[in-house]
């Protein structure tokens, strides 16, 4: 009796560890309420789970980048069509709205069977995995992994770019992948990598150490670039966001000269001109304005 106790106690352990190490049991997600889902990792495995809350960003919201909104808009408008699309690495400056572009263009174009799955760079080796667990839905899922960055060798990098090429695994056609970055190239560049470049008929030909970081980058279809703004660029977006936010609630918030300067100074101390930067300053002005108005 003794020792079937012990035994017993043992199998208890042995199972409650075992628990700990199997991902948590999830449902089939139901894709049409459903619009957004993240891979989680979970020891040897990994599962979808779905988004209850999305940010309700709309495209309209994103202020001074007109262009970039509207590269990235129409390939997703061709993808929602069935028509051919590329994968996008959305680069530059943070603060830029590379990432809210993503969630808007979600907010505009769910209704149209548009989907999102949210990947951390350190799953994109399960990248198989999930594609499996969507590919025979009818709606079309852009992956979406936020602020990577790589370095060379890792098996992350090496699964999206065998990704991306198709030569050895290709997601099905209802799957795009966009990524954002502050690196142009994904990776990091060193004044060491130019040593290797050569001139060969008067053309410049890339190192191997360039050509490697241009051969992730360079699988994207479309590089969409995000930039520091001028002053004037800035300035503009915070008008409309203090113009913004006054109408939202109900208040008078003049763009003065005193609002003009305020701005400067903020962006100053922030070190950025960016739109993230001119949506905190249009947040704070405003809300001081309507607390005193309270007061």
């Amino acid at each position: 009796m003794e020792l079937d106790r012990e035994l017993t106690a043992q199998l208890k352990r042995v199972l409650t560890s075992l628990e700990q190490l199997l991902p948590r049991p999830v449902g089939r997600i139901d894709w049409k309420g459903c619009y957004a889902a993240n891979w989680h990792r979970h020891s040897f495995a990994g599962y979808l789970e779905p988004l209850d809350m999305i940010e309700g960003i709309r495209l309209d919201d994103l202020l001074g980048i007109d262009k970039q909104k509207r590269m990235v808009e129409e390939n997703t408008r061709q993808f929602l069509a069935g028509f051919p699309a590329n994968n996008i690495l959305l680069w530059g400056t943070r603060g830029t709205g590379k990432s809210s572009l993503v969630r808007a263009l979600l907010n505009q174009y769910a209704d149209a069977g548009l989907r999102v799955v949210q990947v951390d760079k350190d799953d994109l080796v399960h990248l198989p995995d999930i594609v499996d667990e969507v590919r025979e839905h009818p709606y079309k899922f852009i992956v979406f992994s936020d602020d990577l960055s790589f370095e060379t060798g890792e098996s992350s990098y090496k699964m999206l770019k065998s990704a991306l090429d198709g030569s050895v695994y290709a997601p099905p056609p209802n799957v795009l992948i966009y990524v954002t970055s502050n690196r142009r190239h994904l990776l990091p560049e060193y004044e060491s990598d130019n040593r290797g470049a050569m001139l060969v008929n008067n053309e410049l030909h890339h190192g191997e150490a360039v050509e490697e970081k241009i051969s992730l980058s360079g699988r994207f279809g479309l590089w969409v670039g995000f930039h520091p703004f001028s002053q004037d660029q800035y300035l503009e977006v915070v008008r409309q966001w203090v113009e913004s936010y006054g109408r939202k609630h109900g208040v008078a918030a003049p763009w003065d000269d005193d609002a003009r300067e305020a701005a400067i100074l903020w962006s100053q101390k922030k070190g950025d001109r960016s739109g993230r930067i001119a949506n905190q300053f249009a947040s704070d002005w405003v809300g001081k304005k309507l607390l005193n108005i309270g007061s």
